[in-house]
């Protein structure tokens, strides 16, 4: 495995963004080159020690469903070799990591579906027995299994801030009737597929979240990543339970940590800098997504 890489420095494409995890280069006007690094974010805040081996797996893995769920929507890939459009001595920073895709018009919605109540949706059935204006039945605990999966969606932030949960109603109005309903019936779809798929590996996926694109033909795509660590809530099925969290496989362990660390007797106020991981949690958070990868690839 090649050394962590915290950012790509690529000279022979211009940048397009730096999101938490990948750097963007435009190729041309029609594709983009998604170089996932080894960063990895808490609380909206990134971290400044890479995880080892992270941006290969995340691509590994989104490239392993991608291939499983084409069938059920158009994805992003465009089939060419990421190192194809690099110069030669760049190519150590994509290979492995990269993956050349389809330049799409984003859909400004995170669509989130839930087949598990946990974190967030948990706290929200506590207050109103709802989970973003989905009524759910009473009598339902923290990891509880729901009845059927439901459709939260999310409306995507500008960089460095949250993003906000919103209703079904608000996708409607954010992009039609038609195209709302599509982004939900396959996302519900994608998710189904996956888990039953995750569930032969010993993998729970209790929520995850996708993102979309329209190409200019108006066809609804699949982009970005997809059912990885970083946009999953995955649990091993033999640790499942209903009134705990299982231990899940992504950054909850570094989450964990940030909440217990003091700066000058204080509690950390989740904002840059974040204070320096130490090699402990470095190297227990990659066992963690390296575990989930090996499951997931037998």
């Amino acid at each position: 495995m090649t050394s962590a890489l915290h950012t790509s420095k690529l000279t022979s494409l211009p940048l397009l963004a730096r999101g938490k995890v990948r750097d963007n280069y435009a190729v041309g006007t029609d594709r983009i080159l998604m170089v996932a690094s080894d960063r990895i974010s808490a609380f909206d805040v990134i971290m400044g020690e890479p995880i080892p081996g992270k941006g290969a797996l995340l691509t590994q893995m989104a490239l392993y469903w991608f291939d499983q769920l084409g069938h059920l929507c158009p994805n992003h890939l465009t089939g060419d070799a990421p190192e194809s459009v690099v110069a030669p001595d760049e190519v150590e920073q994509v290979q492995g990591r990269a993956m050349l895709v389809k330049r799409l018009k984003p859909i400004p919605v995170e669509a989130v579906v839930r087949g598990y109540l946990a974190g967030s949706g948990w706290k929200e059935y506590q207050e109103g027995q709802a989970v973003c204006g989905v009524p759910l039945p009473a009598g339902l605990q923290n990891a509880s299994r729901l009845p059927a999966p439901i459709f939260t969606p999310a409306y995507k932030a500008e960089a460095g801030a949250h993003d906000e949960n919103i209703t079904f109603e608000k996708v409607v109005e954010i992009v039609g009737p038609e195209l709302a309903a599509k982004i939900r019936d396959t996302s519900i779809a994608i998710y189904e597929a996956a888990c039953a798929i995750a569930r032969t590996k010993g993998i729970i996926i209790a929520d995850t979240k996708f993102e979309f694109g329209l190409d200019d033909a108006g066809t609804l795509h699949l982009m970005d990543e997809v059912l990885t660590p970083d946009s999953s809530r995955f649990w091993p099925a033999e640790s499942w339970q209903e009134g705990s969290n299982p231990p899940s496989y992504d950054k909850q362990f570094v989450r964990d940590w940030l909440e217990s660390v003091r700066i000058n007797g204080k509690p950390w106020d989740k904002t840059p800098p974040a204070p320096r991981l130490p090699r402990e949690v470095i190297d227990k958070t990659a066992a963690k997504y390296q575990e989930a990868w090996q499951r997931l690839n037998g």
